[in-house]
């Protein structure tokens, strides 16, 4: 298909340029290229199946043929029970089928681990957000030669290492069944094994410095997101309706959602306790929950968040501009006022027409403060932070002060720093890590980098009201900063990268590796790309010092790494 393209476009741009000559005041240039396209692509196509080189049996015999071969075409009810014996063996599970079986390992990022016993061997099955010891219904996604990757149905048998919980089970916390010391073993082995499998470190044991606990198992997020729905799913009884829903996404839908009926155990109990009545309320108002299937509807999306060291909420409801004006936005304050009390420090009410999902700066749309402040201050290792309600921000503060904690001895493992070092923060944020840099090393000039400008003018102000006079911001994309400033080259002493999930592009990893700072502290919410990046590091000349562990995120898979690589001496490269 693509072939086809590269042939067709091209013949048809000439086309379209003489048709343009010709029929210049019949047809717009956009139409001639259209039309010179369309009646090419046809021709082509023609062309090309009248061939004797193509034939239908090449498709059935090719990739189109064997995925179909895979792929299950028997009753979509019907489940294929798969038992431990091991004498027992089975036909390879197909994609789309329906499989009952038991989880036997975990694999890093919460993957469970199950095995078929098939005449060809071993057969893996990997199912997210499950537990050893589970017997789970799944849906084949993707079958592959040695394996298959699934999405989980229903957990039928829970694991003996379960335990009861007085909190509402939410599909973000697969794992708060299973005992903390427990969970916790399994994210530091691991984390382990992805060092030393993956990333080849084969002394991560000894270079794995410890393991820092969240200070708290429960209660402890700073940010939530409840979604609103017309499609509501009902955990209890696996159906799912029609109607008006305020909660979390169920897992593996990005429309249907779970109601909240009470405290969940990770964000604020009042708030969470509170929920079903402000959900009543929206729901008598007569405006329809968002339907993400037609992007219609008026409710879309409640962001919560919470300052952990002051006690307050800020609260943004995200709606559509269909029905606004029917919308008694002082009604749902006053509400909210007597619901919350004292606590709550203001209320936002957030216009997106855009068809995405994100919640965040819509272009269709417009931001009005109808109550309070728009913004909350968290304290951090002595110093306050503005937090807008989009600003990034550490999920979890306390845990946050123990990461940031150990970035800072990490700067300094190796003794003082010399006057006047430069450090850099990367990725920055609302400029926590930068702050902190500048606090602990007074005499140092620090620079923060942050593509989010309502980050950095948060990270502006913090600076002004914690009076930190070394540490300056720019609101610019990694990348291109490190390409325009070249008078860093050669006189950093320290980098801290703080990057997203996905890792620091390799671009701008290239252009961190050019700067040649002396040492570099790694933190990473996701080890699976910090162990990617570390081996680019190890090859241009950075050492592995030491790493940590902190487990930011209790009751789920996530676990974040802060490391120290330094640069090799000459005569050691």
């Amino acid at each position: 298909e693509s072939m086809a393209a590269r042939q067709v476009v091209p013949k048809a741009l000439v086309l379209s340029l003489v048709a343009l000559v010709l029929f210049q005041e019949k047809y717009s240039p956009r139409e001639m290229f259209l039309k010179s396209t369309v009646s090419h692509g046809r021709s082509y196509l023609s062309k090309l199946y009248s061939s004797r080189s193509f034939r239908v049996r090449n498709i059935r015999g090719g990739a189109l043929g064997y995925a179909r071969r895979k792929t299950y075409k028997g009753p979509p009810d019907e489940v294929m029970e798969i038992s431990d014996e091991e004498s027992q063996t089975y036909p390879k599970p197909l994609a789309k089928q329906k499989i009952s079986i038991g989880i036997k390992d975990l694999a890093f990022g919460g993957k469970g681990i199950a095995r078929v016993n098939t005449s060809d061997g071993k057969f893996v099955v990997f199912i997210p957000n499950t537990i050893p010891g589970q017997r789970v219904k799944a849906r084949v996604q993707k079958q592959k030669k040695g394996y298959a990757e699934c999405k989980l149905l229903e957990v039928q048998q829970p694991s003996s290492q379960e335990v009861s919980i007085p909190y509402q089970r939410i599909p973000g916390a697969p794992y708060a069944s299973l005992p903390i010391d427990v969970q916790e073993a399994y994210k530091k082995n691991l984390t382990l094994d992805l060092f030393c499998r993956m990333g080849g470190i084969t002394d991560a044991v000894e270079k794995m410095e410890e393991f820092i606990s969240s200070p708290s198992s429960w209660h402890y997020r700073n940010k939530v997101e409840f979604s609103f729905s017309r499609d509501v799913f009902d955990p209890s009884t696996k159906e799912q309706s029609v109607g008006f829903g305020l909660g979390y996404k169920h897992r593996g839908s990005f429309y249907l959602v779970e109601n909240l009926e009470r405290d969940t155990g990770l964000f604020d109990s009042q708030l969470e306790t509170f929920l079903p009545k402000l959900r009543a309320f929206f729901e008598g108002t007569g405006l329809p929950a968002y339907y993400n299937k037609f992007n219609s509807g008026f409710f879309r999306n409640l962001v919560c968040r919470k300052s952990i060291s002051e006690d307050k909420l800020l609260l943004n409801l995200v709606t559509t501009s269909e029905g606004v004006d029917q919308f008694d936005a002082q009604a749902m304050v006053e509400l909210l006022k007597d619901g919350l009390e004292d606590r709550l420090a203001g209320v936002l009410h957030t216009v997106n027409d855009d068809i995405g999902d994100s919640v965040s700066n819509p272009r269709n749309g417009s931001v009005t403060l109808l109550h309070g402040e728009d913004h909350l201050t968290e304290n951090i290792c002595g110093l306050n932070f503005r937090i807008s309600i989009n600003s990034f921000f550490q999920t979890n503060p306390k845990s946050a002060e123990n990461l940031y904690q150990k970035a800072l001895k990490y700067v300094a493992r190796e003794g003082p720093l010399p006057d006047k070092a430069v450090l850099m923060d990367l990725f920055c944020g609302t400029g926590t890590v930068a702050q902190l840099l500048a606090k602990a090393y007074p005499s140092s000039d620090v620079i923060g980098i942050e593509i989010i400008e309502d980050a950095v003018v948060d990270a502006t102000i913090n600076a002004k009201a914690n009076n930190l006079e070394n540490v300056k911001f720019f609101a610019e994309d990694v990348n291109k900063f490190l390409y325009a400033h070249l008078e860093y080259v050669d006189t950093i002493h320290t980098i801290v990268l703080d990057p997203p999930r996905s890792g620091i592009a390799p671009k701008a990893l290239k252009r961190v590796i050019q700067l040649g700072a002396t040492q570099i502290v790694y933190i990473s919410c996701n080890p699976s790309t910090q162990v990617r990046d570390a081996q680019i590091l190890e090859e241009a000349g950075y050492n592995l010092e030491c790493f940590s562990l902190v487990d930011q995120f209790p009751h789920t898979s996530h676990i974040e790494t802060v490391a120290l690589f330094k640069r090799k001496a000459p005569s050691q490269e």
